[in-house]
């Protein structure tokens, strides 16, 4: 299994999500902005039959940009495949950090 197949089970087996119309998103739209920001949910809107829209926190923005970055080049893709290889055999090393 690659990193991009780790990345993508991770996402869709742990996101909570919640859904609304787009009349009850007007209705309350603090307390679902809120819900977004604060407890790292997917909202999504619907707007009709096949069209809706999908808002994330910010911070869940930039962790999927910067996880699409670093899966951009397959020199890292396979630098990160490797790496889980290792540790998945127990062929790592473990360092303390200085505080």
């Amino acid at each position: 299994m690659q990193l991009q197949d780790i990345v993508r089970n991770f996402v869709q087996n742990v996101r909570v999500m919640i859904t609304t119309s787009i009349s009850d998103f007007r209705k309350d739209i603090k307390n679902y902005l809120n819900k977004v920001s604060e407890n790292f949910e997917t909202l999504i809107i619907n707007r009709g039959k096949s069209s809706g829209v999908v808002v994330i926190s910010l911070e869940e923005y930039n962790s999927l940009q910067a996880t699409q970055h670093e899966l951009s080049s397959e020199k890292n893709v396979q630098r990160l495949d490797s790496a889980i290889a290792k540790f998945k055999k127990g062929d790592s090393i473990e360092k303390r950090l200085i505080e």
